[in-house]
């Protein structure tokens, strides 16, 4: 809870004591903490904005007030008061625990401090590919469109206030729940969350260029759902750019307001999977025949990016990144759909050195033709995919086989370096932000056996060790073997050709 939260509830429990119990409510001084609760209450809906899960406690305070203002109007109508008294302390106690309990369970959460020596700054642009139409509106004449947040080492400004975490989160936090089958409500306190990083703060000035990843994440989210990871590879000294992709993002909306909804998973799945399964009787979309399915055209995106990334270093309109970024050294990561989309960027476009691909099947395309970069798979064990299906559900068996073959198929045939950890106990949402947005996410099945903070250092610990060895030139410790800080992730890796018997186990 935001510190006006905590002040306000805890002034509204004295001020319930106060009315229920008679020896204090005879008192005269005590009194005035009920209008003191309606003042805090006025000034954390001012300063910290107002959120749904304090309905309870806005409602508390008013209860409070009135029965307040009923004793001091009729000071002497002791049925009355009697009769105010009790309704107030009967209907305040389930309001008093209702606040805490819905405010505490849907917080207003802060991002750890990444662990690199670099700050973090971060900017949006509105990109537009004029030579691809845009197949997830109805407008024939549509091109590609794309938000791009670019988060980038920085100077430090310890006074700044933090960027927040999700731009326009009203529209994205509304579609999210929509697509997920909640009330559109149920999202909306991430729009107070801020971020560790600074908008447009002046780039770090210690290095002359950067080298540059592209973030990509799952399906009906949104471009910085994997924060915690984008701020740990940014401290380290990585330009990472995240992007909305009008379909697969929850909602993704441009400079003056319009918006490309997010498609629901059952539309958008069959296109998605004739990327993985292929059928003689392809999909179509906007009349365009789509025989590889849709991860083929959200890869393209990827492609765009680096071509419109090559445009900035050259002159950037907001002064920020011209001539910063290293396009030379580039990599990508994603996870779920996002992961099969940066392995089928990885395996069409070269300009990509690094690629790192988390827990989700490869696309046909990808099985067939192999990658060439170094790769590192991050996914779990088939007992843990059951233990999720049986927690939350998903995870057919057949998917589960997918996953764990296609993945191991790419990996056993790669010609360079790759890397496979395995993980037992991580669940598909451990490789996003959404074990931090509550502390019940374990109960509701969401996440996995990890307690959510190792299973994220983890996964920042790997992924670091990955692009400093492949993309900064550097000799990771952690990439040689087997573990003792993390002995709950099961390695393997080869240097291209055969597989080292170094491995705790194998994918399989």
């Amino acid at each position: 809870m935001r510190p006006l939260e905590i002040l306000l509830s805890a002034t509204n429990l004295l001020g319930l004591a106060i009315v229920a119990i008679p020896r204090l409510r005879a008192l005269r001084r005590p009194g005035f903490v009920v209008p003191v609760a309606l003042l805090l209450a006025a000034a954390q809906v001012l300063v910290e904005g107002p959120r749904w899960q304090l309905a309870p406690a806005y409602a508390l305070t008013a209860i409070l007030f009135l029965t307040w203002l009923t004793g001091i109007a009729l000071p002497g109508a002791l049925h009355v008061n009697r009769l105010v008294t009790g309704s107030a302390a009967g209907l305040g106690v389930p309001a008093a625990l209702a606040s805490v309990l819905l405010a505490t369970v849907m917080p207003v959460f802060r991002f750890p401090e990444p662990t690199g020596p670099y700050a973090i700054g971060t900017t949006t642009y509105h990109w537009v590919d004029t030579d691809r139409p845009e197949l997830f509106t109805d407008a024939p004449d549509d091109h590609r469109e794309l938000m791009a947040q670019v988060w980038y080492p920085a100077e430090p400004q310890p006074s700044a206030p933090g960027a927040p975490y999700i731009q326009d989160a009203e529209a994205v936090t509304s579609a999210m729940a929509r697509l997920a089958g909640f009330p559109e409500p149920v999202f909306s306190q991430l729009r107070y969350v801020t971020t560790n990083a600074v908008t447009s703060a002046r780039m770090a000035a210690d290095r002359p260029r950067y080298p540059v990843l592209i973030s990509l994440t799952g399906l009906s989210a949104f471009r910085a759902a994997s924060t915690f990871q984008i701020q740990e590879l940014v401290s380290h000294g990585y330009v990472v750019v995240g992007l909305d992709q009008p379909g697969g993002a929850a909602m993704t909306r441009f400079p003056g307001g319009r918006e490309i909804p997010g498609w629901p998973r059952d539309k958008i799945y069959p296109l998605i999977s004739q990327s993985w399964t292929p059928r003689p009787d392809a999909p179509t979309l906007q009349g365009q025949a789509l025989p590889d399915g849709i991860i083929p055209y959200f890869a393209q995106d990827v492609s765009f990016a680096l071509d419109r990334l090559a445009g900035l270093n050259k002159a950037d309109p907001d002064g920020i990144l011209t001539g910063r970024l290293d396009l030379e050294r580039a990599g990508v990561f994603g996870i779920s759909w996002g992961g099969a989309t940066g392995a089928e960027a990885c395996a069409n476009d070269q300009r990509l050195k690094a690629c790192l691909i988390m827990d989700v099947q490869m696309t046909a395309h990808v099985v067939r033709a192999g990658l060439r970069q170094p790769v590192m798979f991050m996914t779990r064990d088939t007992e843990t995919f059951r233990l999720e299906r049986e927690r939350s559900g998903g995870w057919p068996e057949k998917e589960i086989s997918e996953t764990i073959e296609t993945i191991t198929d790419v990996y056993q045939r790669l010609p360079d370096a790759g890397y496979y950890v395995e993980v037992p106990g991580l669940f598909h949402v451990d490789f996003t932000d959404v074990p931090v947005w509550s502390p019940v996410t374990p109960q509701l099945g969401l996440n996995g056996t990890i307690d959510a903070q190792r299973a994220h250092d983890i996964i920042n610990a790997y992924s670091l060790a990955f692009f400093d060895k492949h993309l900064m030139g550097q000799s990771p410790s952690l990439l040689k073997g087997p573990s003792s800080r993390f002995p709950e992730a099961r390695f393997m890796h080869h240097q291209g050709g055969p597989e080292q018997p170094s491995a705790a186990a194998h994918p399989r």
